[in-house]
C-alpha cells in the first residue's frame, strides 16, 4: 500500500539514487503536486493534529499579554511591527490582537500586522479569521519582505516543519542518513557515503552504539539567523513556540502524524505530517551568535502559568454552567500541564531580545 507521492519518490530513486532525509522531508511537506501543505487542511479536529491555539484561546491570549509586557519594557517604540511566520489559520493572531486591543489601546493602534503565509489557502483562512483587523494586515510570502522598523515577532510550531539531516552510526563513524528502495522495492532507512564534521557532534556520540541517529538542521539555523540579524536590526522581541528539547543530543525524532495518531515516517508520504524535534539549545546558540540577548528558555507549561493561565481560565469559567467549566479547564491543562497528551513540558519557549531588556514571565 502505498500513495501517489510515495510512486513518485520511488521513481525518483529508482532514477538518480537514495535520497537524503531532508529531500523526503521537503517532498513530503511541499511537493507541488502531492505534498501535504499543498493537498490538505492539516489543523484542527477534522486535520492530522491539532496546534495549541484551536485547542483553547487561552494560548494566544497569554501570548498577547507577553507581547503587551514586552513593548512596554522595550519603552513603548512607536510605529510597531506584529508578525507572525507560519500563522496557521489566523487563529491565535485573532486571541492575540483582541487581548492587545483590550490591555494596550495604544500599542493596537501603534501596530501594523504581518502575516508571513506562503499558502494562498491559508491566507484566505487568516483573512477570514482576522476580517476585525483588516485595516492592519499585510502579507508577505517571505520574512525577508517585512518593513523595517521594531518587531514583536511569534513562531508557534515552525520550526518543527523545517526539514532536518540525519546521521547515523556506523562502523565508519556517522554517516548521512538516506531513503532507499528494499528488495521489494518499498522505502527503506540506509546509510549514505557523506560523513560529518565530528566537531558537530555531541561528546555523546563516542560511546553511542552503532545504529544512533544525531539530527542537524542547517535550514532551521538559517531562518534564527534572519529573525535574529532583523530583531538586531529594528529592535524587538521574538517569541519561538515549539516541541523540542532544550539540549542537543542523540536519537531520532524523525515522526509522521495522521489522523491524529503517530505513523511510520516511511509509510504515507504526502497524507502524513512529518516533523521532528526542534533543537532549542541550538536555536539559542545561533541567537547569541548574531549578538541577541536569550530572556529565557522555559517549558510552555511554566511559561503560560507565569503570565496568567489559571487565573484567565478561571476567569473564562464564572457563571458558566459545569461542563463548559470542565472542558475550560481540561483545556488549560493539556496547555499547561506534564504527562502523555499535555503540552506543559514537550513544547518548549525561546524569546529573544535587543536591546537587553528584562521580560515578564523571564527574570533577569
Amino acid at each position: 500500500m502505498t500513495t501517489p507521492l510515495g510512486e513518485k519518490i520511488k521513481s525518483i530513486i529508482l532514477a538518480n539514487g537514495p535520497i537524503s532525509v531532508t529531500d523526503y522531508f521537503s517532498l513530503c511537506l511541499a511537493d507541488p503536486e502531492y505534498g501535504y501543505y499543498k493537498t490538505r487542511e492539516p489543523f484542527g479536529r477534522s486535520g492530522d493534529f491539532i496546534t495549541a491555539p484551536e485547542i483553547s484561546q487561552l494560548f494566544g491570549e497569554m501570548i498577547g499579554i507577553f507581547l503587551v509586557q514586552a513593548w512596554q519594557r522595550h519603552g513603548e517604540p512607536s510605529p510597531v511591527i506584529i508578525a507572525e511566520i507560519g500563522p496557521g489559520r489566523g487563529t491565535m493572531m485573532s486571541d492575540i490582537l483582541r487581548v492587545i486591543g483590550k490591555l494596550s489601546p495604544a500599542l493596537y493602534d501603534a501596530a501594523s500586522v504581518h502575516l508571513v503565509e506562503t499558502s494562498e489557502r491559508l491566507q484566505k483562512a487568516q483573512q477570514q479569521t482576522l476580517v476585525a483587523h483588516k485595516f492592519k494586515l499585510d502579507w508577505h510570502d517571505s520574512f525577508d519582505t517585512l518593513p523595517d522598523g521594531f518587531l514583536l515577532l511569534v513562531a508557534n510550531e515552525l520550526f518543527d516543519a523545517i526539514p532536518i539531516r540525519q546521521f547515523v552510526k556506523t562502523a565508519q563513524g556517522f554517516k548521512e542518513r538516506l531513503i532507499g528502495l528494499d528488495a521489494d522495492g518499498e522505502l527503506m532507512f540506509a546509510a549514505g557515503v557523506a560523513g560529518i564534521d565530528p566537531v558537530l557532534l555531541p561528546p555523546s556520540a563516542q560511546t553511542a552504539p552503532l545504529g544512533t541517529i544525531f539530527e542537524i538542521a542547517p535550514a532551521r539555523d538559517a531562518v534564527m539567523a534572519a529573525v535574529a540579524s532583523r530583531i538586531r536590526t529594528g529592535g524587538g522581541t521574538g517569541l519561538i513556540i515549539d516541541y523540542g528539547h532544550m539540549a542537543t543530543g542523540l536519537g531520532d525524532t524523525l515522526q509522521a502524524v495522521r489522523d491524529h495518531e503517530f505513523d511510520p515516517p516511511l509509510k504515507h508520504p504526502g497524507e502524513a505530517d512529518v516533523t521532528s524535534h526542534v533543537d532549542f539549545e541550538q536555536l539559542a546558540r545561533r541567537s547569541v551568535a548574531e549578538g541577541l540577548q536569550i530572556n529565557g528558555l522555559t517549558y510552555q507549561g511554566d511559561f503560560l502559568l507565569a503570565l496568567g493561565l489559571a487565573e484567565r481560565a478561571s476567569a473564562l469559567g464564572r457563571d458558566k454552567d459545569a461542563e463548559t467549566q470542565e472542558n475550560i479547564r481540561a483545556d488549560a491543562e493539556r496547555l499547561a500541564g506534564a504527562g502523555v497528551g499535555k503540552m506543559g513540558e514537550l513544547f518548549k519557549v525561546l524569546a529573544v531580545s535587543s536591546p537587553n531588556v528584562a521580560l515578564v514571565p523571564f527574570q533577569k
